[in-house]
């Protein structure tokens, strides 16, 4: 079987940490590579859930990162549990 190179960027730090985990585990990032393309070989599919969380989205962040000003600007609400669970049921 003829062989090829393949080559990907990652992060340093992830890099260095996968190759101590593939040596842990008694083999090289070569070899774990190639398990992981055969994987998707034989079952047509990434060995892994890829899924979208939607708390990530643009609009959440947005949200998220005004909460913080308010915060940071002393703005707080304050709500008993009680008020909350009245704030549920409307």
């Amino acid at each position: 079987m003829e062989q090829t190179n393949l080559s990907v960027r990652v992060n340093k730090n992830d890099k260095t940490e996968f190759e101590n985990f593939c040596n842990a585990v008694g083999m090289n990032v070569s070899v774990a590579v190639n398990m992981f393309i055969k994987a998707v070989l034989r079952e047509r599919k990434l060995p892994f859930d890829v899924s979208y969380d939607p708390i990530y989205s643009e609009e959440s962040m947005k949200r998220l990162r005004s909460s913080i000003a308010n915060l940071d600007a002393g703005n707080k609400i304050t709500k008993t549990i009680e008020e909350l669970e009245e704030m549920e049921n409307e």
